[in-house]
């Protein structure tokens, strides 16, 4: 299996990178990895073969970002509801993210990249818990990217959550309602912390949110490609940066 993926990657053309303007990189963007079974199915592969090379995806990506001067990266890999998949599937995709570090971390430190983790860590598996919380320990005082991992990450769950935690604070008499602002929620979010993205890109043909940082796309530029996630390129990342430069953002004004 693995073999007919090394000679698909081999036979892949490169594919020239766009000029981009470098006072115009967006600061955080986001990006919901999909296509991953789909790209599979059409090989004649099992479906784990297509979340093995998305995983390589997320290698180049990462790097190429870092390289750009991108300062957020967030990637949508695991939702609260991905746990309704096939057991076998779940299974696999939970030992990914220990695959991934293991083999990653020491070029995500000589890079500079800080990892993060956005989403829930209750039934997360020990050892995929273990392999998120030992690369964010190892990188914390790094100063470049941050890789960002929305893991079990659902965003209704998350302002439910959150709605829950301000409501808590009026209760206890340290907030007021009517002081109630954009602040107060962003910072009972998940995404405490980080910026809203300027920019997501969704993969595979989907023109969907998938209850994705529902809050904080508000304002947000959303490019859809119909490249699955595995056959994302630079190629198609600069392709992206380069639609959002050519865009006026007005935030509702003029």
């Amino acid at each position: 299996m693995f073999q007919r993926l090394k000679t698909w990657f081999a036979k892949a053309p490169a594919q020239p990178v766009q000029q981009l303007a470098a006072d115009n990189i967006p600061q955080h963007i986001a990006i919901i990895m999909d296509g991953n079974g789909r790209w599979a199915k059409k090989r004649g592969l099992p479906r784990m073969a297509g979340h093995h090379s998305g995983m390589k995806t997320v290698k180049r990506i990462t790097m190429e970002a870092n390289r750009l001067g991108v300062k957020y990266l967030t990637l949508y890999a695991f939702s609260t509801e991905n746990w309704k998949r096939p057991k076998d599937e779940v299974e696999f995709l939970m030992k990914l993210p220990q695959e991934f570090l293991s083999i990653e971390l020491k070029e995500l430190i000589e890079n500079n990249v800080q990892v993060r983790m956005m989403g829930l860590r209750e039934n997360l598996p020990a050892h995929t818990l273990s392999a998120v919380e030992e690369a964010i320990q190892r990188t914390k005082n790094n100063t470049g990217l941050v890789l960002n991992f929305a893991l079990n990450y659902g965003s209704r769950k998350e302002m439910i959550e959150a709605v829950r935690h301000i409501g808590e604070e009026i209760q206890s008499g340290r907030l007021k309602p009517e002081d109630i602002n954009d602040s107060h929620m962003n910072e009972a979010l998940l995404s405490s912390g980080l910026p809203d993205p300027d920019l997501l890109i969704r993969t595979s043909g989907e023109l969907r949110l998938s209850n994705f940082m529902l809050w904080q796309l508000a304002y947000s530029e959303l490019w859809f490609t119909d490249v699955y996630w595995p056959e994302f390129t630079e190629h198609h990342f600069h392709e992206a940066v380069s639609e959002y430069q050519r865009r006026a953002r007005r935030y509702g004004g003029l």
